[in-house]
């Protein structure tokens, strides 16, 4: 894990999830050097000074994207825009619930990484899927070089993540190059579900995920007997919930086991493990629709596997990495041992050899995320050479 910030695991793993998702590290120093005290401020003060220096960063690349435009560089343009996108997704998500200019950075990052799809010619584009009288905004990315119906990977966000940060980091890239495609989801209480349309997180995610199956098999190019999905961070309980209780679903993925989130938050009240986000109580209350930290704790007691996984009999991935500080290891092996009528199970635990030890493998994704890629074009059907 790269420690820019000695005394701060939060803003570590921010820094080091914008890396993933494409930072530049001359640019990363640019925008930290001058956080040296703010981040052994207090939450308001730190994050607001946060905020300040990533978001000069993210205008003087834009004002550079323009200067590419008017030169007919869309190209380069474009790359500039996806790192401004990053920088301002990166300052919106440290900070507060409704603190100002929080939903503003959030438009302009939308209209930011929206104009960078276009101008880069990316294969991705932005889908809407019908629910519950609104919709869920989701990203599509076709597999390449295959004719034909095309095996599909739902991936889903962890607590505080978003569609785009898991399109940055690359897993839907890796996939579409060995034969998969991606819809990378905003589902409830994330992302624009949960800052546009005021969808809060539920437990019971086959809801929300049986209603992007039903898209999914309207659409000419997916193979509807290939749809698999994958889960991040919190994600790690929505999959396996999801998969447990939608049959069409061909497998499943967590990339970062969660398997008793109720019992990692009674250990964060006694001040055990390490926060995602500052202003935690605050933030999950929002994602859960809670008044307060007690009705939070109400809802949380539902979040958990036990008694669910032996529904599952499709092919299951788990993987942990060894040195996860905000999810125990141990549930990573209680996820994989509840998996008992799953055909083809496997648990994987990222280390020191293979890199991504960290949550979810932020501190380095690509071999973690290759190693999930491959996994799945062989349950899927894809191809890895």
């Amino acid at each position: 894990m790269f420690k820019y910030f000695p005394t701060n695991y939060v803003w570590n793993l921010s820094v080091n999830l914008s890396i993933e998702m494409g930072a530049r590290m001359g640019e990363i120093e640019e925008m930290c050097a001058p956080l040296a005290e703010a981040a052994k401020a207090p939450d308001a003060a730190g994050t607001a000074a946060f905020r300040d220096t990533w978001v000069r960063m993210a205008d003087k690349l834009a004002d550079l994207a323009a200067e590419d435009k008017a030169h007919g560089r869309g190209i380069s343009a474009g790359d500039k825009l996806l790192r401004a996108a990053n920088y301002m997704l990166t300052a919106e998500r440290l900070q507060a619930v409704g603190s100002p200019g929080r939903a503003a950075l959030y438009a302009q990052f939308q209209t930011a990484f929206a104009e960078a799809l276009a101008l880069t010619h990316a294969a991705a584009r932005l889908v809407e899927i019908p629910y519950e009288g609104t919709t869920l905004s989701a990203i599509y990315v076709p597999a390449t070089g295959i004719t034909g119906p095309q095996p599909v990977l739902v991936q889903v966000n962890g607590l505080d993540s978003t569609k785009e940060m898991k399109y940055l980091v690359g897993l839907p890239h890796w996939l579409a190059a060995r034969g998969v495609a991606s819809l990378i989801v905003d589902q409830p209480g994330t992302g624009d579900a949960l800052r546009l349309r005021g969808l809060t997180a539920r437990y019971d995610s086959e809801h929300w995920a049986s209603r992007v199956v039903d898209w999914l098999e309207t659409q000419a190019d997916i193979d509807p007997k290939r749809i698999g999905m994958e889960g991040v961070s919190l994600g790690g309980y929505y999959c396996p919930r999801a998969v447990a209780f939608e049959p069409r679903f061909a497998c499943g993925v967590v990339w970062g086991a969660n398997h008793d989130w109720r019992d990692v938050q009674k250990r964060r009240l006694e001040k055990e493990g390490s926060f995602p986000v500052p202003h935690y109580w605050a933030h999950v209350a929002w994602v859960w629709g809670a008044k307060d930290t007690a009705d939070f704790m109400r809802i949380a007691e539902d979040v958990h596997l036990d008694g669910i996984l032996d529904r599952i009999r499709v092919p299951f991935l788990v993987t942990h990495g060894e040195k996860d500080s905000q999810i125990p290891l141990k549930w990573a092996q209680a996820t994989y041992d509840g998996l008992v009528n799953s055909p083809k199970r496997e648990l994987k635990i990222f280390d020191a050899r293979t890199g991504g030890v960290q949550h979810s493998s932020f501190d380095n994704s690509a071999n973690a995320g290759a190693y999930i890629a491959d996994w799945v074009a062989e349950v899927l059907g894809g191809r890895t050479v």
